[in-house]
């Protein structure tokens, strides 16, 4: 029988903790038993986040924190110092643009290049950074997991018929920034999983298909009409998966993405 708290006595790490994904990532890693220091840039939610874990696992703590400053990082990890050396990474922290009639839109010539460069700052450099500050104690210390918050267009470019029902005079476009920042992601995955590997530490990506929220009903009948399973992910078919890399059931995994996508590209 599977062990049901199967982190017990680990301390996690969670960036982007407040985000779409996050909470979700800070709850599963709880309810297994770990203690879990959640980081996000703002703190608009963690007051509600705190309230919501409540006293499960062996505890929480929320520090604000700027993946894309490095000594930010620091100062959280310093905060935190109480709940020992990480054993489990989890990057979350990245920027996306999902499908909206509102979004703010550009023709593909005419992306300025600031937006092109926040993007990777965060989804990319954010990565590295993290790693840093919170994957090399685990090196030093011979073991941890970390696992890298990946995408389905890591592997593949977005469809723009996806997206071109949408009104307005520009069309809506995924950020180019995006997958191209994902696909680092899993590249910079498999370049720690050979580095650390021989010191213990494991690294892997979680790459998810879409997500349900609040997209419109034509992009759903749309997306859904190319994945065999026939509809859009819940944040909780992505907690197993999570807490699949993050603990020993994996231990013999590392440098693999994980797809969470319904069968997307078969």
């Amino acid at each position: 029988m599977p062990d049901e708290r199967p982190l017990t006595g680990e301390v996690a790490v969670v960036t982007g903790a407040l985000g779409n994904l996050g909470p979700h990532w800070v709850e599963s890693l709880l309810s297994a038993g770990a203690a879990v220091l959640a980081l996000d840039l703002r703190d608009e939610g963690a007051a509600e986040l705190e309230a919501r874990v409540g006293e499960r696992g062996g505890g929480f703590r929320f520090e604000q924190a700027d993946v894309t400053e490095r000594d930010s990082l620091g100062r959280a990890r310093g905060a935190a110092a109480a709940f020992g050396t990480p054993s489990v990474l989890v990057n979350n922290a990245g920027i996306d643009q999902p499908p909206s009639a509102h979004a703010e839109r550009f023709s593909i010539e005419e992306i300025p290049s600031e937006v092109f460069r926040a993007t990777v700052e965060t989804n990319l450099l954010g990565v590295f950074h993290a790693m840093q500050v919170f994957g090399a104690p685990m090196a030093e210390a011979g073991r941890g997991s970390i696992v890298n918050i990946g995408s389905l267009y890591a592997r593949m470019a977005p469809e723009p018929l996806l997206y071109d029902h949408m009104p307005g005079d520009t069309p809506f476009l995924k950020p180019p920034a995006y997958g191209a920042s994902k696909a680092g992601v899993v590249n910079l995955t498999r370049y720690f999983a050979r580095l650390w590997g021989p010191r213990g530490v494991r690294v892997n990506s979680l790459s998810p298909g879409g997500v349900k929220g609040a997209q419109d009903g034509e992009f759903v009948r749309k997306y859904c009409s190319r994945v065999p399973l026939s509809r859009m992910a819940e944040p909780s078919d992505l907690t197993g998966p999570l807490l699949f890399l993050a603990s020993d059931a994996s231990r013999y995994m590392t440098g693999q993405d994980l797809r969470v996508d319904g069968g997307f590209d078969v």
